[in-house]
């Protein structure tokens, strides 16, 4: 009875690894930031491109872009240049950015400018359907829309794991007063198989260089 109760039980360990083993890794969007700089710094990773609306015109974005702040409408996030994006009742709301083609994603950044408990950002996945939701005041307390301190300027930072990779399709920004501004969008993508295979092809040819040059220097000694 003991050996057979033993065998049950391992029994249905295994099966129970098994079904852990089969359910897919959770999907997440991790939002997180830091504070603001009066020049800007970059994203905080490898970009694999970043838009930066000084162009006059981007076809991801189904709004307007502006260049310069207007008091009681807009104010340009701080650390931005040239041109920045802006939603709310007096330059509409909600707008969105297509990431379409882009993914699968590691992570996006964004100058948040003037951060307010109104604003709101949520990640859209390919077929328009939420992903993810953050209010203002999720990305800094107090919310209170200061446009010169770093504190409510800031670099935002949204990281994906699991599905979310490859399901993330947009950003939409809604805004109920004046004004969600943002800037320099950046985008980390997943790098592609092949070009997986040249890293890894590459640290063979400097593992295998390396061995010679050990073999060389052992030789000569």
């Amino acid at each position: 009875a003991f050996c057979e109760g033993f065998v049950m039980k391992k029994y249905l360990l295994a099966l129970t690894i098994a079904a852990a083993a089969a359910v897919p890794s959770q999907a997440a969007v991790q939002l997180s930031s830091v504070a603001g700089n009066a020049t800007y710094q970059g994203p905080g990773f490898a970009a694999t491109q970043i838009f930066d609306f000084n162009g006059g015109s981007e076809a991801r974005w189904d709004r307007a872009i502006f260049t310069t702040s207007q008091n009681g409408v807009r104010a340009r996030p701080l650390g931005s240049t040239g041109g920045f994006i802006s939603v709310g009742p007096s330059d509409g709301s909600p707008g969105t950015f297509s990431l379409a083609g882009l993914g699968p994603l590691n992570a996006i950044s964004f100058l948040w400018g003037s951060v307010d408990t109104y604003n709101t950002l949520q990640v859209l996945d390919q077929d328009g359907g939420l992903l993810a939701s953050f209010l203002g005041s999720q990305v800094w307390n107090p919310a209170n829309g200061n446009q010169t301190a770093t504190a409510t300027n800031r670099l935002v930072r949204l990281d994906f794991t699991g599905a979310t990779k490859n399901e993330v399709g947009a950003l939409r920004f809604i805004s109920t007063n004046n004004a969600f501004e943002v800037d320099n969008i950046a985008i980390a993508a997943v790098p592609e198989p092949a070009t997986w295979a040249m890293m890894i092809g590459g640290f063979g040819l400097i593992g295998a260089a390396a061995r010679r040059r050990a073999r060389a220097t052992i030789a000569y000694a």
